[in-house]
């Protein structure tokens, strides 16, 4: 009797905050997981459809006391049942591999020793975005360092044990990679994640690159956490 082996249990935790035009659309792609999905929509004070969206889907939805993604994604993740947890953003959109990559993922047992992490991609033809993917690319994969934009696959003792994610308006994806690279690596997922291209053509990505570059500066040294969200989201 051959004995089938058994999948661990993925859990989705999605921050949201009037996300009614781009939750729809990531909520198609999770759709087509070949397994039970336990997701969970964490919700800013939107104003908008974002949670009727979420409730008519029949997801778990925990209305947060704070607008604050890292607070969001910490509630989001102490409510998720999974063996796993996939933290994503909900502008995002899924290459069709993603499946396929998760699913080698979690069959492998040594895969809980690491955290992993999808390929940064804009659906946009501007040469500045291709630009914008190779550093992001390099950032990632020299520097151990990825963005909440790419999101985060990690086992929940792996992520327990790190720490979590801590109730910072702003930085709280760099301090949890920060936390888990001391002592664990990081991976790619080695399928793409693609981000909504309307907030990056209304600014310059070279500005706003040394801009970003300048608050994780200050924010190493200690600056003040509400300080620095304040100048990030002047």
């Amino acid at each position: 009797m051959v004995r089938l082996q058994k999948i661990p249990t993925l859990s989705i935790i999605i921050p949201t905050l009037n996300e009614a035009n781009n939750l729809p659309l990531l909520l198609a792609d999770l759709k087509a997981w070949p397994y039970n999905l336990d997701i969970t929509v964490v919700d800013g004070g939107s104003t908008d459809l974002t949670v009727s969206i979420a409730r008519i889907q029949g997801l778990k939805v925990i209305k947060s006391l704070k607008s604050n993604r890292g607070y969001q994604l910490n509630i989001g993740a102490e409510n998720a049942k999974g063996d796993w947890f996939l933290f994503l953003h909900a502008d995002s959109r899924l290459d069709p591999k993603w499946i396929h990559r998760l699913l080698i993922i979690l069959k492998e047992k040594s895969s809980n020793k690491f955290a992993w992490y999808f390929d940064f991609k804009i659906k946009d033809n501007n040469i500045q975005f291709r630009i914008l993917e190779i550093a992001v690319a390099l950032r990632s994969y020299l520097l151990k360092r990825p963005y909440g934009d790419q999101g985060l696959l990690i086992h929940k003792k792996l992520y327990l044990s790190s720490g979590g994610f801590y109730p910072f308006e702003i930085m709280e994806d760099l301090d949890l990679i920060t936390r888990i690279t001391k002592t664990n690596n990081l991976k790619r997922i080695k399928a793409n994640i693609y981000t909504d291209s309307k907030r990056w053509i209304s600014s310059n990505i070279f500005k706003r690159a040394i801009k970003n570059l300048r608050l994780r500066k200050k924010w190493r040294q200690g600056y003040n956490i509400e300080a620095l969200s304040k100048d990030y989201y002047s």
